[in-house]
This record gives C-alpha cells, sequence and structure tokens, in this order.
C-alpha cells in the first residue's frame, strides 16, 4: 500500500520564507536572463548601449550579487539579484562567441579555398 493521497504527492514544496513573487521568479529566472541578455546583446551589437559602460556595469552587477545579491534577507530580491548577475554574464560571453564564430568562419573560408585549390591544381585537361 503507497501512503500518502496524489493530491499531496502534486503539490510542490513551499521553501521557507519564499514568496508567490520569488518562487514565480525561481521558476523562469534562466529564461529571463537569457532574455535579458538577448535584448541587451541586440542593443549593444547596435550600438545603442556602449560596450564599455555596459562591460563595467555587469562587471558591478555580478559583483553585487556575489557580495550582497546572495545573503539578501528576501527571497524575491535574492531572485532579482541573481537574473541580474547572471543577465549579465551570459552579456559578456556576447564578445567571446563573436570571436569564437568569425574564427570558425575564417577557418571555414580557408578549407573551401583549400579544397578549391585542390580541385583546380588537380584538373589536368
Amino acid at each position: 500500500m503507497v501512503f500518502g493521497t496524489p493530491e499531496l504527492e502534486r503539490r510542490p514544496i513551499l521553501e521557507h520564507g519564499s514568496s508567490r513573487t520569488g518562487r514565480w521568479l525561481r521558476e523562469r529566472r534562466v529564461r529571463l536572463a537569457l532574455w535579458v541578455a538577448v535584448v541587451e546583446g541586440v542593443l549593444i551589437v547596435f550600438g545603442v548601449i556602449p560596450r564599455v559602460p555596459a562591460i563595467l556595469v555587469a562587471v558591478g552587477l555580478i559583483a553585487l550579487y556575489l557580495t550582497v545579491g546572495r545573503r539578501l534577507a528576501s527571497y524575491t530580491g535574492r531572485q532579482a539579484s541573481w537574473i541580474a548577475a547572471a543577465s549579465q554574464a551570459f552579456v559578456a560571453l556576447i564578445p567571446v562567441l563573436v570571436i569564437v564564430i568569425g574564427t570558425l568562419a575564417v577557418i571555414a573560408v580557408g578549407l573551401i579555398a583549400v579544397v578549391a585549390l585542390v580541385v583546380l591544381f588537380g584538373d589536368r585537361r
């Protein structure tokens, strides 16, 4: 015989000190951080937001989360500070991704050129 009722098994366990808004943020925090990063990344790429101030804000928000955000008394505040820090970390990865993708594109063009040269020099007609 299985103990407990199906209703009890389906109910989520609430964390002590959490709030409805905090739980909502926690469930969606990665998605929210990614969307903030995408929007901010697009604004940076198109020059709406200058790069250097964006990097300084990113470093500041990440440092703020590491020093203060994790110890906030408010559950909602902790989740919001995590989302802010994670989105800034994702934004900081955008230049790295641009460099990696650009390098891969140059390598691909080089390989195509090598294949084209092999085919051209291999044609003896």
